[in-house]
């Protein structure tokens, strides 16, 4: 099986304690994870002081709900906090949710330490986002390898489940892959599921993004891919039904950031999270939630073309 993509649009997705153009005033907005509830559109975000100060934590996420998943009204109180224990005391980063078959949230999550060293990955569970109770340290790095990250949960036609996370090697960021019989673990780390491309736009850094896997259609994900001067692009990659094997991969990126708006700017563009069927409940129309400039948020209707 072949697939394609094409993007249809780009909006502006806003919060409702937002500025303009989605921007809380004073801070950035990061790894925008939304997915489909009984009471609307859920989201959960990243949200950062800028500039960062010395005593800042990397991230604090916050939990918003939508009826057209651009305009977000957003919990006064965060849904996750960094500390008290000091595997996530410097910040709290990257959400991505798991609903559970009885109905429970689990949160994974990127926890900074209190010494901004190492990140790992953590998960909080709850029957809600003001329930919501940290559990444990599900991977850490081994040594010689830095943060693990940014964590993307499928679960294949076999009925097991597969974690796929970004970690630090030389210097550069990689796709790592765990598989478990549960989505609370325990997990097995196995083979990274592909690598860089020498002569690609993504022949540096690698980093993940989410899954597409409407019924009938090979999964695809919509990973982030940058060079060595880290110019962030968003790619996709298809598998087999059980992420086994590579089927079919992008050659060119699928989304490329518009330049930045400052001198200042970062040159980045990075996916969070999709819902299948956007457009008015099409089957071959996606839309992919993602930050530009690692400032502000933005939605892209995708169409999807298979062969």
């Amino acid at each position: 099986m072949t697939v394609d993509f094409a993007v249809e649009g780009i909006e502006v997705v806003v919060l409702d304690i937002a500025g303009a153009d989605g921007l809380l005033a004073g801070h950035d907005l990061m790894s925008p994870y939304v997915w489909r509830g009984e009471d609307g559109i859920r989201l959960l975000v990243r949200v950062l002081p800028n500039p960062l100060g010395p005593q800042d934590p990397t991230g604090v996420i916050y939990a918003g709900r939508s009826a057209d998943g651009l305009a977000f009204a957003m919990q006064e109180q965060p849904a996750i906090v960094p500390g008290p224990a000091d595997f996530d005391a410097g910040g709290v980063e990257d959400p991505t949710v798991v609903v559970s078959e009885a109905g429970e949230l689990l949160v994974f999550y990127t926890g900074v330490d209190a010494r901004r060293e190492q990140g790992s990955l953590l998960v909080a569970r709850g029957s809600d986002m003001d329930d919501l109770t940290k559990q444990q340290v599900l991977l850490k790095a081994p040594e010689g390898e830095g943060n693990i990250k940014e964590a993307t949960v499928a679960r294949g036609a076999d009925g097991r489940y597969r974690l796929f996370y970004e970690y630090a090697r030389d210097n550069a960021s990689r796709i790592g892959l765990a598989l478990s019989d549960s989505p609370e673990g325990p997990w097995e780390v196995v083979d990274d599921p592909f690598t860089i491309r020498a002569d690609g736009w993504d022949n540096w850094h690698l980093s993940t993004g989410p899954i597409s896997a409407p019924p009938g259609e090979c999964p695809v994900m919509f990973y982030n891919g940058a060079t060595d001067d880290a110019r962030w692009r968003i790619g996709w990659i298809a598998f087999d039904e059980n992420y086994t094997r590579v089927v079919d991969r992008c050659i060119e990126p699928l989304i490329v950031p518009p330049p930045p708006r400052l001198r200042s700017g970062t040159d980045i563009a990075f996916a969070a999270s999709c819902l299948d069927g956007g457009g008015g409940g099409r089957k071959d129309c996606l839309e992919l939630y993602f930050s530009l400039e690692d400032r502000v948020l933005r939605r892209a209707r995708v169409k999807r073309f298979s062969a």
